[in-house]
C-alpha cells in the first residue's frame, strides 16, 4: 500500500509538470523513479506502459477538440515508434551499471535543454499559420525523438513539441494535440520493445504503472489550474534545473567523482540555475512585445512624456 502511494505521488509530480508545460511527463517520472532505486530500463518500461493509457486518453481529448492534424501524426509518430522500439531494445540490452550513466546523461541533456528553452527562448504561444511540415523534416525528428524517449526514459515532448513550435509553421494547439496523439504510437512501440528486451520483467512493475496512472489522473485538474497561475517560463526553468541536478548527482556517483570537484560541480549547476530562474522571472513580468525586444511602446511613452509639457505650456 505504501509503495502504491509512493508511485502515485511520482505520477502526481510528473503530471503537474506535464500538464503545466505540455511536456516532460516521461523525463520527470523516470528521474523520480530512478531516485527511488528503480533501474533505468525498468523505470522507462513502467513509464511508457503507463503512458499508453494516458496518451490514448489525451489523444482522444485533443481529437474531440479538433486539435489534431492526422498527417502530422502519421509523419511524426510512425518514425517515432520505430525509434522508440530501437531505443527500448538497446536500453534493455545494457546492464544496470552501464545503463545508469547513459540514461542519466540523456536526462541531463534534456534537463539543460528544457531549462534553456523556457528561460532564454520560450516556445511561441500564438501562431495562426498552418503551413505543413515535410516528411523529410518530420521523419528524422520523430526517429530521433522516439529513440531518445525510450532510451532515456523521456524526451518526446521536449524534443518534438519545442522544435515544431519554434518553426512557427503550425498552430500551437495543433502541435500539442498532434504530438500528444503521436506519443501513443511511441509509448506503445517502446512498451513492445521493452517486452522483447526484458521479457516478463517489463510487466513486473504493474504497481508502478498503476501508481503513475492514478497519480496522473488525480493531478490533471490541478495541473490545469497551475498552468494558469505559474508562468510557463518559470516552471519550465525550475523543472529543467531539478532534472539536471538529480542526474548530475547520478553521474558523479557512477564515475566515483567526489571531493572538491563534486562541490564545484554542484555550485556551478546551482549558480547557473539561479541565474536562469531570475532571467525567467524577469521575462515573465514583461509584455509579449517587450519580451520580443519590441520597444515601440516604450519609445511612445518617452515621446509622450517629452511632448506633454510643451502642450501644457501652449494651453
Amino acid at each position: 500500500m505504501f509503495n502504491l502511494l509512493l508511485f502515485t505521488l511520482v505520477g502526481v509530480g510528473a503530471q503537474l509538470v506535464d500538464g503545466a508545460l505540455g511536456m516532460a511527463f516521461g523525463v520527470t517520472a523516470t528521474t523520480l523513479l530512478m531516485i527511488g532505486g528503480l533501474g533505468p530500463a525498468q523505470a522507462s518500461a513502467a513509464v511508457h506502459l503507463a503512458e499508453v493509457g494516458t496518451t490514448l486518453a489525451s489523444g482522444v481529448s485533443h481529437w474531440k477538440f479538433k486539435n489534431i492534424d492526422w498527417k502530422l501524426v502519421a509523419k511524426l509518430g510512425v518514425p517515432g515508434a520505430v525509434g522508440a522500439f530501437i531505443g527500448a531494445t538497446v536500453l534493455s540490452g545494457l546492464s544496470t551499471e552501464a545503463a545508469v550513466p547513459i540514461t542519466a546523461t540523456i536526462l541531463l541533456a534534456i534537463g539543460i535543454y528544457v531549462a534553456l528553452r523556457f528561460s532564454v527562448r520560450p516556445p511561441a504561444v500564438a501562431d495562426a499559420r498552418t503551413t505543413p511540415h515535410t516528411a523529410r523534416f518530420l521523419s528524422p525528428l520523430g526517429l530521433f525523438g522516439g529513440f531518445i524517449d525510450a532510451s532515456g526514459g523521456g524526451g518526446w515532448g521536449p524534443i518534438t513539441t519545442s522544435t515544431l513550435l519554434s518553426r512557427g509553421k503550425t498552430a500551437p494547439r495543433t502541435v500539442i494535440g498532434s504530438v500528444s496523439a503521436s506519443e501513443f504510437l511511441v509509448a506503445s512501440a517502446a512498451s513492445l520493445g521493452f517486452l522483447v528486451g526484458l521479457g516478463r520483467e517489463s510487466a513486473g512493475n504493474l504497481l508502478v504503472v498503476a501508481g503513475l496512472a492514478l497519480g496522473g489522473v488525480i493531478a490533471a485538474p490541478f495541473a490545469a489550474w497551475l498552468v494558469s497561475r505559474v508562468p510557463a517560463t518559470l516552471l519550465g526553468t525550475a523543472v529543467g534545473g531539478v532534472i539536471v541536478l538529480t542526474n548530475a548527482q547520478k553521474l558523479f556517483k557512477s564515475f566515483d567523482i567526489t571531493g572538491a570537484v563534486t562541490v564545484a560541480g554542484y555550485l556551478t549547476i546551482l549558480g547557473a540555475w539561479a541565474a536562469l530562474l531570475f532571467y525567467a522571472w524577469k521575462r515573465s513580468t514583461l509584455t509579449p512585445a517587450e519580451a520580443e525586444g519590441d520597444f515601440t511602446g516604450v519609445e511612445l511613452a518617452v515621446e509622450t512624456e517629452l511632448t506633454e509639457p510643451a502642450v501644457k505650456r501652449e494651453r
